[in-house]
């Protein structure tokens, strides 16, 4: 038997729950698919919103030939077998074929150029759906020629709503005697993604023996922990993964850090999350402490995008290990925090004449740039003078924190500024 989530997905807008704002009453996609006429666009959502439902409740709807892609799985060459079934479709129906791409934000430039003809000129109307914003995943001229709509994280009223509707219409579950006595737990780890609240749904109430299943906190939390697959992308168990990963760098435990590694790997994450927590952790946590840290993140972010996967995974363990066997130092991020909250504090203070620009005579005249000394006509490239508004001049903000290559800076203002740093 198909999983519950396959098995309520709807057939039709009445039976589809969330997002009001495209397809409630008088919405555009519903004017849309009612009017009989759409236009290619693309679905920007999380997972388990309901985007590959809507795209096959459209094409259930008009009647229309409908194509599936999956960017993960598809190349040049399926694109444009699938074109070439949607031409030869045009001398059976007048309306366009719809081609549905799933995860659209993994077509490489190639395969997305390989699309541009038959979107332009009609012989497809296509439908995609991505995760990542389009405007940096898709090619720019694909994107002119479609309208993007941007789906919502389903609401607590939307998962409940949806819960009660499984349990009284699901071939198995009604079947059951179901009781939610506390939902907080089912509801935080659905995330606001139905497939994963259906899941949860079937997951406990296949490991209840008896007719009777009751839903508390509890009861849900310890199920998924006995779970071992219960690794979820966009869920709670994301979170505290990525969040055990990044403390484990910051901890400088080179061993825990690729052990969590492996676990988001081993669990589907998405690699370029990975590289970004990795770019983030070498600014915030190692710092000034080793610089090049910084450097090296953003290298495997780089190479990532270029080798892709299975082998992206050496990249990432490099970049891991390097930065949890870095010193340490969060000086500067405390910094710009102190800085931001000395603004907040201060307002817009004054700008130093000295320090400004003076383009016009005007300005000259009233002395914008006057005094100012250049540091390069002077020993060292350096002469002490007032960079700070004049009420801020006895302030602090970075303060140099006890690593080698910090310590080193920190000696060297000290010896340029006599009594700062």
């Amino acid at each position: 038997m198909p999983p519950l989530a396959e098995r309520l997905r709807p057939q039709t807008l009445d039976n589809y729950i969330g997002q009001k704002h495209l397809v409630g009453e008088n919405a555009i996609l519903r004017k849309m698919i009612e009017s009989g006429h759409i236009s290619s666009f693309i679905l920007w959502g999380p997972p388990g919103v309901g985007k590959t439902t809507l795209a096959k409740i459209i094409a259930n709807k008009l009647d229309r030939p409908f194509y599936t892609l999956s960017a993960v799985t598809s190349g040049v060459k399926d694109v444009r077998e699938v074109i070439e079934k949607a031409k030869a479709n045009r001398f059976f129906s007048q309306a366009n074929p719809i081609l549905f791409i799933d995860e659209i934000h993994r077509f490489s430039k190639s395969q997305q150029d390989s699309l541009l003809g038959a979107v332009e000129n009609g012989t497809v109307t296509l439908i995609g759906a991505t995760t990542e914003n389009p405007s940096f995943e898709v090619i720019t001229p694909l994107l002119s020629r479609c309208q993007v709509y941007v789906l919502k994280s389903l609401d607590k009223e939307d998962l409940l709503e949806l819960a009660e509707y499984a349990i009284k219409t699901d071939i198995e579950l009604k079947n059951r005697q179901i009781i939610f006595e506390e939902t907080e737990s089912l509801i935080r780890y659905s995330g606001g993604d139905a497939r994963k609240l259906l899941n949860i749904l079937e997951l406990v109430a296949n490991s209840e023996t008896s007719e009777k299943v009751i839903f508390t906190n509890q009861i849900v939390t310890e199920r998924l922990q006995q779970n071992p697959s219960a690794y979820d992308k966009d869920g709670e168990m994301h979170y505290d993964i990525i969040s055990a990963f990044i403390k484990s760098i910051r901890g400088s435990d080179p061993d825990a850090a690729i052990y969590w590694l492996a676990r988001m790997i081993a669990g589907g994450e998405d690699p370029k999350f990975i590289a970004r927590r990795l770019v983030i952790s070498a600014a915030e946590d190692i710092g000034l402490a080793n610089p090049n840290a910084l450097l090296l993140a953003n290298a495997c972010f780089d190479a990532l995008q270029k080798i892709g996967w299975p082998e992206g995974r050496i990249i990432l363990a490099e970049a891991t290990v390097y930065l949890a066997a870095s010193p340490k130092s969060n000086s500067a991020y405390l910094a710009i925090d102190e800085a931001l909250a000395l603004v907040e504090r201060t307002g817009n203070l004054p700008i130093p004449l000295h320090l400004r620009n003076a383009p016009t005579k005007l300005m000259k005249e009233l002395n914008y740039g006057t005094n100012y000394k250049y540091s390069h006509d002077f020993p060292n490239h350096f002469v002490e003078q007032q960079f700070l508004p004049d009420e801020l001049t006895k302030t602090s903000i970075w303060k140099v924190q006890n690593s080698p290559a910090e310590s080193k800076l920190g000696e060297w203002l000290r010896s340029l500024w006599k009594g700062r740093y």
